[in-house]
Order: structure tokens, then C-alpha cells, then sequence
């Protein structure tokens, strides 16, 4: 059976008068005093489609009984659709097809929610997620996520990048987060591990002289889940050997281009910008800041170093910094708001939030009596102090007030609703991050990146004074809007560096080789020099659809606690089954995820 000439969005004026089948979903049934008017959509867009009882009785009437999300095909003539009822919304807002045959493919219950809006309930969409995925929205996000996969695949392809599967079954090895393991049946007690990332995998295609490698890679991790987070997630995974930091900069800026001008329509302009990752925490308290808008960090050290005020001179006194942002107009800012902000620098591991208000001339704070004349002017002058400002303050280390008042930041913007372009696409590159960080936990020190992330030349002697947490990495990560989409670095490349990076981490020589003797042999067999990239797709995708969440551009995603809520997963296995895999759980399920369609 022919079921369709054309999807429902390609009819135009130029197709009047052709005899057209189509097939699709009713979107919506308008009854007018028997002549019945239907919305058929599919993936492509809509047609309306007219049913007269004078052109085709049989048709008409059974028209009458259709219902919303029955499947159709019709068959009929396009006509122009009467002078003053155009739809200029779509497409094919100037035609109608006129149908002379209608064939009712499959009969649709009432669905559980409206079609033509987004509900808030995102469990139940979740649940019905082949029913959300018709919503012309999720449709348009999901073709988005074609078009900027297909982009960057044929952009790699062009420059010499092969597109090349690493294994899904890979060793556990201590990278970074959690990650989930696979038993395995024929090797009782052994355990595969899902991977984080292709890191060693890429790096071995280097060693095996490759060149040029990317991979649309699936990746897994077991962690806590937010809106930028899923246990399975996408990325766009680059390495190449002889290749320095420029040339990767150079070759995603030359990609993000293409992509952001053929996917959205949008030109933007390179080289991005650059910042340390000191700066970055100096100025805007986040290693991934958005710079859509000012209200950076100032540093007022200098300015109250001689204070009476004994918060700030504690700080001081410690070695600790006094930091402030101006929260230009905002004077108008609630007790309740104040609380608010002084719960986000709670959580970021500040003690408080002190702040001035600017109204009618006059300083509104509890701590401005501790200020002399001569700071008030400084502080005035150094902050641009007008009316109607609002002035919050952190004191405490460094690092403390950077991340407090980096995150106040982010909310007082929210708070504030500053205005932001929804086009606007602000990007640039953080370097220079530090290559270790110390785990009070722990007791040890972490790498930040992961453990085959290159020191800086100049910072290698520090690797043998022991002096960890003064070395830079060749690192560099991507942002865009305040989003981290993309972390890289060039790798290291001969064993015995690898080496000393991993007993910095804490591992022995034993450990080293059981763990990664496969990737010490491989350096000892001429290695190349050698880095790259990975690009978070969902995030990247997410952003230039304007989701908050990248839930919304991924087919089958997990909810916020890590649910499939359509089959269950995850579920029990039958002990049976665990018994197979030598496997004996100690914890009853008290509840199943699994939907149930009332």
C-alpha cells in the first residue's frame, strides 16, 4: 500500500491542484456544521485537511468520528485555502487538501495529557515519552541533535579524523567517578566496568600510530543526577597525536562556527576568549563563568588592610581574602531574598553574607559602622558605589569567598532577571587549571582532569619538589553561557612521567602496574605526543535549543532520580538470574518503578 507522495509540511501554493496521499496523527477536529476540518501531522509539520460531505460523503462521516492521535492516511486535492483564513504559522498555512479518501490506520486512546503544550508533570511525559516525542518541540530537538551530530561528524571527517568504536566492556580503573559494573557469567566474581569516557582506549590509537580519531561516544557514569546529568550520556570524543593546544582551540572554534551557523542560523565570532582558571575564580568565582553579564569579583584586600572591622581583618590576618560584588540597581532586594543569597554562599562553605544596601543617600548595613571614612570613599570609588546599590561581601580563604560569591552571583542575575539575549552565545576557553586537588576525605591528592593529563613544562620540577598543588595542567575546558561543554588536555606521553603523576595520586608501583601496565608498556614503545577533547553533546545541544535541561534533547533519558519511567528500569533481577552471575543481594526492593498505565 502507497501510504503517503509527500510528509504533511512540503505542500506549498505551487502544489495546488495536485492529487496528494498523506499519512499522520490528528493533531486537533473542528467541526464546522458538518464540514470537518483536521490538523494531520507527522515528523515533517501539518496539513489541514477538509473533509466535505458533498465531495465525499463516505469520508466525511467517517471524519466524524475521529479523535485526537488517530493515525490516517488521506488522499485528496490541494486547494488554496479561502482569502482571510490563511495560517502564516505554518508552512502550509496557505493550502489545504480537500480529501476525496480517508483510511483510518489505528484508532488512539484519549492521551494522558494535552498534545499541543508542554506539561509541567515531567514524570508522566517521561512515562508517555513516545506520546511527548509527537510534540512539534521534542520533534525539533531531536531533529537539532541530527543536524549538529551530522555537522560535526562531517566537519572531523574533512579534517582527517577517523570515526573509530572503542569497547563498551572495559577493566574498572580508579578515574574519577563512580562508575557501574558489569558481572561477568564465564569468570565468576569478575566484574567489567561501563565506560567513563574512551580515555586509555583513544590514547592507544595514538600509540598504534591512528593519527586522527573521533567517536560519537556513549558514556556511563554512576553519580548523583541534576539537569545537566544522566548515567548514560553522549560525547563527542577527539584525539591526535603530534598536536599542540592551539591546534585544538583552532579546530573546535573552526567547528563550533559551522555548526552554530547551519543548526541555528547564528554567526559567532573567534578566536573565543581566554582565561586562566585563576582568573576565571578571580573575577567570576566559577571555572566555567558566564559572562553574558558583568557584576565581577573585586578584590578590597588592599583597601582594608588596616580595617577595625574585625570579620574582614580576621580574614585578612589568615592569609584569607575580602572579596565584594556590586549588585548594581538591587538595593530593592527583600529580607527574604538577602536569606536566600546567604543560604547559597552557606552551601558554597562561607560562614555568612555581609552586604550594604544604597538607599536614599544613606548605607544601610550593620557592618558600615565598622568602616572609617577614608574606607567608605575607597570602597565607593573601587566598587562604583550609586544609588540603589546593593553591595555583598565575602571574607574567608580564597578559594571560599571565589566559589561563595561566584555562585551569589549567578543568583542575584536570576534574581535580578537581567535581561540576556536568548541568541547571544558567549564562549571561551579556561586554561591552565591545576593539575591536582587535595581530598580532606581522602587524605590524598585527586588528580582534577583525570590521571594522563600533561603537567606544564614549566611546572615539572614542582612534580619532583612534591609541590602538588602549585602545578598547572595542559588542560583546557570549553564554556558556553556558564556551561562547561567540552574538557580536554594534552596527554602525557612517556612512561616515567606517567608514572610519577600516579604515585603522586597515592599508587604504589604494584598498583600502577596492575592497574595500568597495559598503558606503561604501550609509552615504553614509542609513544607520540598527544591530546584532544571531549565535547558533552547534550549539554552543547541542550543549549542551542534553550533547554534548561538535557533531558529534553535526548530520545529515552532517565528522570532526576535516575528512573526509565516508561519500562522500570532500574528493576529487581530474579534471584535465579543472580544466582547465575554468582551474585547474592543483601537488599529487598521495597518499590517498583515500574509505570502503570490506569
Amino acid at each position: 500500500m502507497n501510504y503517503r507522495d509527500c510528509l504533511c509540511g512540503a505542500l506549498r501554493a505551487e502544489d495546488i491542484g495536485r492529487t496528494v496521499k498523506l499519512s499522520g496523527w490528528v493533531a486537533s477536529r473542528r467541526d464546522h456544521g458538518g464540514v470537518i476540518f483536521i490538523d494531520l501531522r507527522d515528523r515533517d509539520g501539518i496539513t489541514q485537511v477538509v473533509f466535505r460531505p458533498e465531495v465525499h460523503a463516505e469520508a466525511a462521516a467517517l471524519a466524524h468520528t475521529l479523535r485526537s492521535e488517530d493515525v490516517l492516511t488521506v488522499q485528496g486535492e490541494v486547494a488554496a485555502r479561502l482569502v482571510g483564513t490563511e495560517n502564516t504559522r505554518l508552512t502550509t498555512g496557505a493550502i489545504e487538501l480537500v480529501a476525496t479518501e480517508l483510511i483510518i490506520l489505528n484508532r488512539s486512546e484519549v492521551p494522558p495529557f494535552p498534545m499541543e503544550e508542554r506539561i509541567g508533570n515531567e514524570d508522566l511525559r517521561l512515562a508517555y515519552r513516545y506520546l511527548d516525542l509527537r510534540r512539534p518541540e521534542m520533534k525539533e530537538n531531536i531533529r537539532l541533535r541530527h543536524r549538529i551530530t551530522k555537522l560535526l561528524r562531517d566537519g572531523l571527517d574533512e579534517r582527517g579524523f577517523w570515526e573509530i568504536e572503542t569497547p563498551y566492556l572495559s577493566r574498572h580503573t580508579p578515574e574519577g567517578a563512580r562508575e557501574f559494573l558489569v558481572p561477568s557469567r564465564l569468570t565468576p566474581g569478575h566484574f567489567y566496568a561501563l565506560p567513563q569516557a574512551p580515555q586509555q582506549y583513544k590514547q592507544l590509537l595514538m600509540v598504534g600510530g591512528i593519527d586522527r580519531y573521533f567517536q560519537i561516544a556513549r558514556c556511563f557514569r554512576d553519580e548523583d543526577f541534576r539537569a545537566d546529568r544522566q548515567p548514560e550520556f553522549t560525547q563527542v570524543d577527539i584525539e591526535a597525536s603530534f598536536i599542540d593546544d592551539e591546534d585544538i582551540f583552532k579546530l573546535i572554534e573552526e567547528l563550533f562556527i559551522r555548526v552554530v551557523r547551519e543548526a541555528r542560523g547564528v554567526e559567532i565570532t573567534t578566536p573565543f576568549l581566554r582565561l586562566t582558571h585563576r582568573d576565571a575564580m578571580n573575577r567570576f568565582g566559577s571555572d566555567k563563568p558566564d559572562m553574558r553579564f558583568g557584576m565581577e569579583l573585586q578584590d578590597l584586600g588592599n583597601l582594608f588592610a588596616a580595617t577595625e572591622f574585625k570579620v574582614f581583618r580576621s580574614a585578612l590576618e589568615a592569609k584569607g581574602v575580602v572579596k565584594a560584588i556590586n549588585a548594581k540597581g538591587f538595593a530593592s532586594i527583600t529580607t527574604g531574598q538577602i536569606e536566600a543569597l546567604t543560604d547559597v554562599a552557606k552551601v558554597a562553605g562561607a560562614k555568612g553574607l555581609a552586604f550594604i544596601k544604597v538607599e536614599n543617600g544613606e548605607w544601610k548595613s550593620p557592618i558600615v559602622k565598622f568602616f572609617s571614612e577614608a574606607e567608605k570613599i575607597a570602597l565607593t570609588t573601587a566598587l562604583n558605589i550609586e544609588e540603589g546599590d546593593l553591595i555583598l561581601f565575602g571574607a574567608d580563604t580564597w578559594e571560599t569567598v571565589c566559589t561563595a560569591l561566584g555562585r551569589v552571583r549567578l543568583k542575584v542575575a536570576e534574581l535580578q532577571k537581567i535581561p540576556i539575549d536568548p541568541q547571544q552565545l558567549a564562549f571561551l576557553w579556561v586554561v591552565d587549571m591545576p593539575l591536582f586537588a587535595y581530598s580532606d576525605e581522602d587524605k590524598k591528592w585527586n588528580a582534577v582532569h583525570h590521571p594522563f593529563t600533561r603537567p606544564k613544562a614549566e611546572d615539572q620540577a614542582l612534580l619532583d619538589a612534591g609541590a602538588f598543588g602549585e602545578i598547572r595542567a595542559e588542560a583546557y575546558d570549553i564554556v558556553l553561557n556558564g556551561v562547561e561543554v567540552g574538557g580536554g588536555s594534552l596527554r602525557i606521553h612517556e612512561s616515567d612521567l606517567q608514572a610519577q603523576v600516579f604515585a603522586a595520586l597515592g599508587m604504589d608501583e604494584e598498583q600502577q602496574e596492575k592497574l595500568f601496565g597495559h598503558l606503561l608498556r604501550a609509552f615504553r614503545f614509542g609513544a607520540p605526543p598527544h591530546g584532544g577533547i571531549a565535547l558533552g553533546l547534550d549539554r552543547f545541544i541542550a543549549l542551542l535549543a534553550h533547554e534548561e535541561s538535557i533531558r529534553d534533547v535526548i530520545a529515552f533519558p532517565k528522570n532526576n532520580r535516575g528512573v526509565e519511567m516508561m519500562t522500570g528500569a532500574p528493576a529487581a533481577v530474579p534471584a535465579k538470574d543472580l544466582k547465575m552471575l554468582s551474585i547474592i543481594s543483601t537488599h529487598q526492593p521495597k518499590a517498583t518503578h515500574e509505570h502503570k498505565n490506569n
